[in-house]
């Protein structure tokens, strides 16, 4: 996979502590960590202290429970379970606040695949990113289209699938490459603005998201299409799938809340 991250990091390490880039910040609130660096943070902690040869990470689950300030955040894990098939491991990320967040990985021994035929899901139709637009030097971050394969830079209309190409820009951590499972970690908390964004904006904030994956992206493009939506109350659920260069790759699963704008 190639490293494509070009711009400077949304952390630096500090002894145990991560310290946040002012470009962390959440677009919700100016003195707020946006989420789904918080989440990829986990994702970083679990794999750097639990992963192991022919295990795979199938599950990551991250509650958002707490908005983080813009300080210096810490992680730390936990080993739950070790079987011969599987090993459960938890993350909790401590902010100035207290804990600002927790996750949850499950991971799961690869074998052989039993024959048979199930049904599956397609490859999406999505031309390739760069089919879409030239990106500058190579960085950019995100590039959001319809099924119609449309711009959507100016918010979603319809009731059509809303669709994304992901690319990081920016290392998660300075001096660090991303691996595939933090790409994927990183990309998968955007399920929650394209399954719940609606012709007025995006007015839910995400509380949770699983991430479900069969296996590992193979390119730095990570791809999610919309899958569905409910909502009612001022509490909304979705899914999307998402996609690499090769094909489907996994789901992720959102929860959210209303959070219209201010006035």
């Amino acid at each position: 996979m190639a490293q494509t991250e070009q711009q400077e990091a949304f952390f630096t390490s500090v002894g145990d502590e991560l310290l946040p880039a002012a470009h962390a910040r959440s677009w919700w609130a100016p003195g707020m960590m946006h989420g789904r660096l918080l989440g990829g943070l986990a994702a970083r902690a679990l794999e750097g202290e639990h992963a192991a040869d022919g295990l795979h990470f199938t599950r990551l689950t991250v509650d958002l429970f707490r908005n983080a300030p813009m300080a210096p955040v810490r992680v730390e894990t936990h080993r739950v379970r070790d079987g011969r098939r599987i090993r459960v491991v938890d993350a909790t990320v401590h902010g100035a606040n207290g804990v600002v967040a927790r996750a949850s990985a499950v991971l799961l021994r690869r074998s052989e695949q039993p024959p048979g035929h199930i049904p599956t899901t397609p490859p999406w139709d999505a031309p390739a990113p760069e089919e879409l637009f030239t990106p500058r030097d190579g960085a950019w971050t995100a590039w959001m289209f319809d099924e119609h394969n449309t711009s959507a830079k100016g918010g979603w209309r319809g009731d059509g699938k809303r669709r994304a190409w992901l690319r990081e820009a920016r290392e998660l951590v300075a001096g660090q490459p991303l691996s595939p499972f933090v790409r994927a970690a990183l990309a998968a908390d955007t399920a929650s603005p394209l399954a719940h964004a609606g012709d007025a904006g995006l007015q839910f904030i995400n509380a949770d998201y699983t991430l479900c994956l069969s296996r590992l992206p193979l390119s730095d493009a990570i791809g999610l299409e919309s899958g569905a939506h409910t909502s009612e109350d001022g509490v909304a659920v979705g899914h999307c799938t998402l996609h690499d260069s090769a094909g489907p790759i996994g789901y992720c699963m959102t929860t959210a809340v209303a959070n219209p704008p201010r006035s």
